[in-house]
């Protein structure tokens, strides 16, 4: 009987709850990012490289042209909308959709002082949208689909001028917002709204636990709370 007693003892639950309780001890509060930050940070220096040449790639995607595609006479009947400012300012989905979370994850940090989670947030955080941000400008320019208000891009002044052989579209107005003219699919907000905080809505259901099946739903509602936002 002894030796049962000692399987019980040792068995795998058991084991776990020792190993985790061993690990809790020793790393909670002792990861910080004064004494562990550096070497996480060295450890991860490939994966930082490869954040850079997204960075790289994404800033080239931004920077040139987009493919020009045909936009007849007949084509402008769908694209008079008002050219107005962005609904969202463009500095804005920064601001919610990286530094946003990026707050969260901080406060988490003040909260257990574990600089492993804080980095690997971080660094998932910018890989989701940085990848999604490479990916829908890649597809920006390679469409080439005009925005609804192209028309007023294309012609400020009101005065269509169209190619007298093919009946393309000559535009004669600011070189900027032609340019921005034709980046209409898919959108940029969109994209970088839902996997800065599609990215924060998971990382938020791991931290509290929200599909632990014990039915609380206002787990759910504040992990989906922050999907939506996306």
């Amino acid at each position: 009987m002894a030796w049962r007693n000692m399987i019980s003892c040792c068995s795998f639950p058991n084991f776990r709850g020792i190993f985790q309780g061993r690990m809790s001890e020793a790393e909670l509060g002792a990861h910080t990012i004064k004494s562990h930050g550096a070497s996480v940070a060295r450890n991860h220096r490939h994966d930082w490289l490869i954040l850079l040449l997204l960075v790289v790639t994404e800033i080239i995607l931004y920077m040139i042209n987009p493919f020009y595609r045909f936009v007849g006479e007949e084509m402008m009947v769908d694209l008079k909308l008002p050219f107005k400012p962005n609904t969202v300012p463009v500095w804005a989905v920064p601001m919610y959709s990286i530094l946003l979370p990026i707050v969260i994850f901080l406060f988490f940090y003040i909260r257990r002082n574990d600089v492993y989670d804080l980095h690997h947030s971080i660094l998932g955080l910018l890989f989701a949208v940085l990848i999604t941000g490479v990916l829908t400008d890649a597809i920006k320019d390679a469409v080439g689909r005009p925005r609804p208000d192209f028309f007023w891009r294309c012609f400020p002044d009101g005065i269509p001028k169209y190619d007298d052989k093919w009946g393309n579209v000559i535009c004669h107005g600011n070189p900027s917002d032609i340019k921005e003219g034709y980046k209409s699919f898919p959108s940029g907000h969109t994209s970088w709204s839902f996997a800065g905080l599609g990215f924060l809505s998971w990382y938020l259901a791991g931290k509290i636990q929200a599909f632990d099946r014990r039915g609380h739903i206002s787990k759910l509602c504040i992990v989906f709370w922050r999907f939506s936002g996306g």
